[in-house]
């Protein structure tokens, strides 16, 4: 039964670290290509290359802000916005003329990729783990301890000490996986410091 509790608790630790891990590639992506573009941009005449500039940094900072809100399982109306304006602006027939089919369809992509991995933190700031999961794992947890009990019945001090060792190991470690839920809150928050760094 205790192995079964061990396990069932590393399978949720998995699901955990999983998401955050996955949350912190969305953000790594999207610095990248918040910086990609930024670059890009450079080849396009002046009045292009300010307008998506501004937009892409726009976009960077707004997103950025929106950290905030993902901690508490919501999203900001700017970044949705913000999004927008640079698809419209990327995807417009101005910058198509300026850029060209091929250097329009690589910006297009990058955006769309943005979206996506904007779209992907924020369902993960929301997912919740499954209270059944847990349940299953407290369920264990407690016929680990009756079990524990029954095989010290003549020995009740044994039997406390077994118990007390059990609770010490098992506790900090449930409680350290139930805190990791939303990767963006803390104790161990992702931070949106890549993304700033991409539009400084």
């Amino acid at each position: 039964i205790g192995v079964l509790f061990g396990l069932t608790l590393a399978f949720i630790a998995n699901d955990t670290w999983s998401a955050r891990d996955r949350a912190m590639d969305a953000v790594l992506r999207e610095a990248d290509n918040l910086r990609s573009l930024l670059v890009l941009a450079e080849v396009l005449p002046a009045p292009q290359q300010a307008a998506l500039t501004a937009a892409v940094r726009d976009y960077g900072t707004q997103v950025a802000a929106e950290f905030g809100a993902l901690r508490t399982r919501e999203v900001a109306a700017g970044a949705s916005v913000a999004a927008d304006a640079m698809l419209r602006l990327v995807a417009g027939p101005g910058l198509a003329q300026a850029a060209g089919d091929v250097l329009q369809a690589e910006m297009l992509r990058k955006v769309m990729v943005l979206r996506d991995d904007r779209d992907l933190r924020v369902s993960l700031s929301r997912t919740h783990l499954n209270p059944l999961k847990w349940l299953g794992m407290a369920a264990l947890g407690f016929l680990t301890i009756l079990s524990i009990a029954v095989v010290h019945l003549e020995t009740p001090r044994a039997g406390m000490l077994a118990i007390a060792l059990f609770a010490l190991a098992a506790a900090p470690s449930a409680a350290i996986v139930l805190v990791q839920g939303n990767p963006f809150q803390q104790p161990a928050a992702i931070s949106a410091e890549a993304i700033v760094e991409a539009v400084r």
